[in-house]
């Protein structure tokens, strides 16, 4: 039997009514096993498309999905930074349980993730573009390949334009062309080879756009033009020319940005388009999230508190979309919370394969693709533990020389232009391993320690307050006295997995 984090209610769902309505009709025996393809854009926070309502972007491919599949208005990355969220998806689990805590941590190897449990099911499956929770080189025990991908053309890291990649393993290698267009076009090949093997595919498609430094076609860049001038206002960011940090005029850093999210959004638009000419489209599930919220680069105003890499709505708050013809007969918008740890239970429960037997955060929200589901049964949590606090384990989970990635960065980071990885053993548990940055969202209520401040918990009624501008905790103490318990309870099990526990049973 599965385990999971909490004791969730028992979600009756009238399948009966439903067929009646004529929001599900009776699924074929290849209906019953469709296609996945999961993408994710780097560093794109909620507020950056157009269906959002920004006031410049354009995003016409992300809107029509928004408009004709199932809009989640209330999406959230499991963490509000890139190689945590990515771990989430993979497996359906607090990156916490298993120690990538924050960029530049791998998975462990034991991890059992949505591509390993398909794969066994019969699916193809492949990884595309940024990979970031361990390197792509053959040796690593944590490439997508030991993960459970048939075949991956990835990146240690994020990427621009021109990238250069690593194909199953080999050495890396340069490849022309806008970096989105070049990782959709790998995986149109592969979807076609799938195709023509008669066998479903999932893969995951990861963008290394928009995360800066910033790099566009100019054709993209000359729709952003007339952005004013933000008050001459400036963002620092990583130099295409030295890999440091540099400062530059707001004004030109977002029209590279926004001019990065629309040839992103014209590549997915590329992928959407084949899947209709193969026939593929009515039963391919293409769901579209940000990794975590704005980077202080990407942002002029916004409605959210705080931005990437904070535990309030700012950091992770992100776009959500999906697409499935074959199920989601008709525009949907859903307010009920979900998070990318949902991805993994959610696709067992729609292909009808057994989940890990394993202490899982995500939960089957399948029910707001019909609106079955009308709220949370459980809380999420989120929490940025501090790895490198004293008294915090050093002793490598897996021999470092493994965990040296070898695909090349404009970035510098500690003197090199490649990605270097980290994981930790933990054999002993203190009180101190509670702390950090942490929060717990129910349906209305969240509750949020910030680790930065010295005022303890505050209280936020998302639905009336979702700027989270006013601490309500005085107010509403048996709110928050029940959020307080719920959130220590979880954090007691994520600390025994980070010890390794479920690897045991």
């Amino acid at each position: 039997m599965n385990r999971v984090a909490f004791k969730l209610p028992v979600l009756v769902v009238a399948v009966v009514g439903l067929f009646n309505q004529g929001i599900l009709s009776a699924a074929s025996p290849e209906q019953s096993r469709p296609n996945i393809v999961l993408l994710m854009g780097d560093d794109h926070g909620f507020e950056e498309v157009g269906y959002n309502g920004h006031k410049y972007l354009k995003t016409p491919v992300l809107d029509r999905m928004a408009a004709t599949g199932l809009r989640m208005d209330k999406f959230y990355s499991a963490h509000p930074s890139c190689s945590p969220t990515r771990g989430s998806v993979l497996t359906g689990r607090h990156p916490n349980r298993y120690g990538t805590f924050s960029p530049g941590f791998s998975l462990r190897p034991q991890e059992i993730t949505i591509a390993k449990l398909l794969k066994d099911a019969g699916y193809s499956t492949a990884h595309f573009g940024k990979w970031h929770v361990g390197p792509v080189k053959a040796s690593s025990p944590t490439n997508p390949g030991k993960m459970g991908f048939d075949e991956w053309f990835s990146h240690d890291n994020f990427f621009e334009m021109n990238p250069i990649m690593v194909r199953n393993g080999g050495e890396p290698e340069k490849y022309e062309g806008e970096g989105s267009e070049v990782i959709i076009d790998e995986t149109i090949k592969f979807i076609d080879k799938s195709a023509k093997n008669d066998k479903p595919f999932f893969t995951a498609v990861w963008f290394g756009s928009p995360h800066e430094p910033y790099s566009a076609l100019e054709k993209d860049l000359k729709l952003y033009d007339n952005l004013p001038d933000y008050d001459g206002r400036s963002a620092g960011l990583t130099s295409n020319e030295t890999g440091k940090r540099v400062k530059r005029p707001l004004r030109d850093v977002l029209r590279e940005r926004f001019a990065e999210i629309t040839a992103m959004d014209r590549a997915i638009g590329k992928l959407r388009d084949h899947l209709k000419d193969k026939g593929l489209k009515h039963n391919t599930i293409v769901w579209y999230c940000g990794d975590n919220g704005i980077p202080p680069s990407g942002l002029d105003k916004s409605c959210f508190r705080a931005l990437k890499g904070k535990i309030y709505e700012g950091g992770t708050r992100v776009p959500g979309v999906i697409e499935w013809p074959a199920r989601i007969t008709r525009p949907t918008i859903t307010n009920v919370n979900s998070v990318t740890s949902d991805m993994l239970p959610t696709i067992c429960k729609l292909t009808g394969v057994e989940l890990p037997n394993r202490p899982l955060d995500g939960i089957d929200i399948s029910g707001v693709f019909d609106g079955t589901m009308k709220k949370r049964p459980s809380p999420i949590c989120f929490w940025m533990a501090n790895p490198w606090r004293k008294g915090y384990s050093k002793q490598p989970y897996i021999d470092p020389e493994l965990q040296n990635g070898t695909t090349p960065l404009v970035k510098m980071l500690g003197g090199r232009l490649t990605r270097n990885f980290v994981n930790f053993k933990y054999e002993k548990i203190s009180e101190e391993d509670f702390g950090g940055a942490r929060s717990i969202v129910a349906n209305r209520y969240k509750l949020v320690a910030d680790a930065t401040k010295n005022s303890g918990f505050e209280l936020f009624d998302l639905k009336d307050d979702p700027g989270e501008t006013t601490n309500i905790i005085e107010a509403k103490p048996k709110v928050a006295k029940k959020l307080k318990a719920d959130l220590r309870k979880w954090q007691q099990s994520v600390l025994a997995s980070l010890k390794g526990e479920d690897y045991s049973k």
